[in-house]
């Protein structure tokens, strides 16, 4: 559905879809390999060689073919400028990776002047592609099936609402375990699908709300773009527009004042 985005997005969204078929053959050939190298980072989570050697072939393919643009990627830094900013996550869910799970994909956007205008989620273990760029809708590629257009659910009670958390730590981490608590307690089901996947089921319409703290830019960059374009809302916890306070709340629109209003009340 390249043809259908915005003139000034199009060659854009095409490298990020180059870039993920990229990634994809890197890392679903090393998904489950016996010999899979596994290290631990000074902040004390994982890396593999999939993720290293998926980063490397991403920054080269950029380096070839937008020389000019920064890179923010989770296994290298940041490079260049950052009007212009290709956002990089190798494999979010190293975690499940590592174990064999197959809940895990390659998070691309592109970011101008800090703002996601393109992103791509990659899950070749899943057999599906979530994608958007402002202006063209966001669309699901999945098991070799033409490509739909995905929008948000019509849920507007948040007693009606299904709600994806993450984790019980992220929110005890960071002080809001008992707002979690009374979220729970508010809405009709809670469940902690976990990583990149609940954001693609709430694009998918399939689930209400997503929330979850200690993000950096890339583990939630793309979606900022897929959500809103399939007609949702994407913030910080506290409602603001940012994907760089360290937490993110994802909802399909109509619930989001309520969520952002609940957490805060609970939390003071």
């Amino acid at each position: 559905m390249v043809e259908n985005v915005n003139a000034s997005l199009s060659d854009d969204l095409s490298l990020a879809l180059t870039l993920a078929d990229a990634a994809d053959e890197i890392s679903l050939a090393r998904f489950r390999s016996a010999d899979l190298d596994i290290s631990t980072k000074p902040d004390r989570t994982h890396v593999t060689d999939a993720d290293l050697a998926v980063e490397r072939r991403l920054r080269d393919i950029l380096s070839e073919l937008r020389p000019d643009d920064g890179v923010l990627g989770e296994e290298f830094g940041t490079k260049g400028s950052t009007q212009r900013q290709w956002i990089l996550d190798p494999i979010d869910g190293t975690a499940n990776f590592l174990r064999g799970v197959p809940n895990w994909a390659t998070l691309i956007a592109l970011a101008v002047d800090g703002v996601p205008v393109v992103g791509v989620a990659s899950a070749p273990a899943f057999d599906k592609r979530w994608w958007a760029a402002t202006g063209t809708g966001a669309w699901l590629a999945e098991k070799g099936n033409e490509p739909r257009q995905l929008r948000v659910s019509s849920v507007s009670a948040l007693d009606d609402a299904s709600v994806s958390f993450q984790s019980i730590a992220q929110w005890d981490e960071a002080g809001y375990l008992d707002s979690l608590i009374d979220l729970s307690r508010t809405v009709w089901r809670d469940r902690a699908y976990g990583d990149m996947w609940s954001y693609g089921l709430l694009a998918e319409g399939l689930i209400d709300v997503v929330a979850e703290f200690d993000v950096k830019e890339y583990d939630i960059a793309p979606f900022a773009v897929i959500v809103a374009e399939a007609g949702g809302t994407f913030s910080a916890i506290d409602g603001s527009v940012s994907i760089a306070k360290r937490s993110s709340l994802a909802t399909n629109g109509p619930l989001h004042e309520a969520v952002v209003s609940r957490i805060a009340q609970s939390h003071a």
